[in-house]
């Protein structure tokens, strides 16, 4: 008989997580001795659970805009290397104690200079938090880095030029973030390219607070390896009709990092009724389900996955899926993808009856 589908048994199942915020995943009590360390001024309140349900209900408008609100607050609290490595090492720690056995954290670097950190102080305080993260996990997970460009900012290719440095010391791919409509990829193309000529993986947000237009130009012109979020692809698809570039990004199996409770806080989709990961799944997408941004939306990956077996009906053996398709889309080498599935994946969902 299938283990019954509680919240101690989703927790304890190893799950594989492609799409998370670093500077989104802060406990609010990291978040107030920061502040009051560095001087940050504005925090609605120094109540911890007070300041959780804050960032909540400000991501919870169905805006994106206004659910990058919180971010000013704690990158605000980041601008330093002790900060970021204790930030880090906090969001490692607590991915693994939420059964977590691979993640992509990513973030971007230019957000963390403010008070005179270079770009490389940022990404190795970063690494080095990660690393004291695993130490500390009490189980095993591994960590690898994505680094976001800002969309509305200029210089994309000194963040690909990171990504490159960085490669060999856990960066394992590049991203852009940030405001979606009207800042497409097409803005800087030349950095996607040297990231293909110097083989560096990338995955792009697409398709969440902007239409299939921004899906296209992620995949046809970047040539994004990954969408991140996607939702809004489905808008290309009518009944069992799969327009032409679904079709494309569903039979090239480009990955979809898919994150229901935020898709529903920005405004991609209405509701969780009417997000397509359901449909798109029963379609043959290569779908993921990700956290987007722990602290503002109030998530964890376990609690997602709570999320869509209450919403979707999803069982242990769509849940397996979700798993299976984030190590296969993992920015990893093929035989360590192959080892997460075979050595650690699948005997736990062999067990758990999925």
């Amino acid at each position: 008989m299938p283990t019954p589908l509680t919240q101690e048994a989703l927790r304890s199942a190893p799950k594989v997580l492609l799409h998370d915020h670093l500077d989104g995943g802060l406990r609010p009590q990291t978040v107030i001795e920061l502040a009051d360390a560095c001087g940050h001024q504005g925090l609605p309140t120094t109540d911890p659970v007070a300041l959780g349900e804050w960032f909540r209900d400000n991501a919870n408008s169905g805006s994106l805009v206004r659910y990058l609100e919180g971010f000013a607050h704690t990158c605000g609290v980041m601008q330093d290397e002790e900060a970021l490595v204790r930030v880090a090492s906090e969001a490692v720690q607590d991915l693994a104690a939420d059964g977590v056995v691979y993640a992509e954290i990513r973030y971007a670097p230019e957000l963390f200079i403010d008070k005179g950190l270079s770009l490389d102080q940022a990404v190795e305080a970063v690494q080095e938090g990660f690393r004291k993260g695993e130490e500390a996990a009490g189980r095993t997970i591994r960590v690898g880095t994505l680094l976001c460009a800002m969309r509305q900012n200029d210089g994309w290719q000194r963040i690909a030029d990171l990504v490159v440095r960085y490669r060999d010391a856990g960066v394992v791919g590049f991203d852009i973030a940030g405001p979606e409509a009207g800042f497409p990829p097409s803005r800087e193309l030349s950095a996607f390219e040297y990231l293909r000529q110097q083989s560096a993986h990338f995955t792009i947000h697409a398709a969440e607070a902007a239409g299939v237009e921004s899906a296209w130009e992620a995949v046809q012109l970047a040539g994004a390896e990954r969408l991140g979020h996607g939702v809004r692809l489905a808008e290309d698809i009518r009944g069992d009709e799969v327009g032409p570039l679904a079709a494309y990004v569903r039979d090239r199996r480009i990955a979809l990092e898919m994150c229901p409770t935020s898709n529903v806080h920005t405004g991609a989709v209405a509701s969780l009724a009417e997000h397509p990961i359901k449909r798109m799944h029963e379609l043959g997408f290569r779908v993921t389900v990700n956290t987007d941004n722990r602290l503002m939306s109030q998530v964890s990956l376990s609690g997602e996955f709570a999320t869509a077996v209450e919403h979707f009906g999803f069982g242990w053996e769509d849940l397996r899926a979700f798993t299976t398709n984030a190590a296969k889309a993992a920015f990893i080498t093929h035989e360590e993808r192959g080892e997460l599935i075979r050595n650690v994946i699948n005997p736990a969902f062999d067990e758990l009856g999925g």
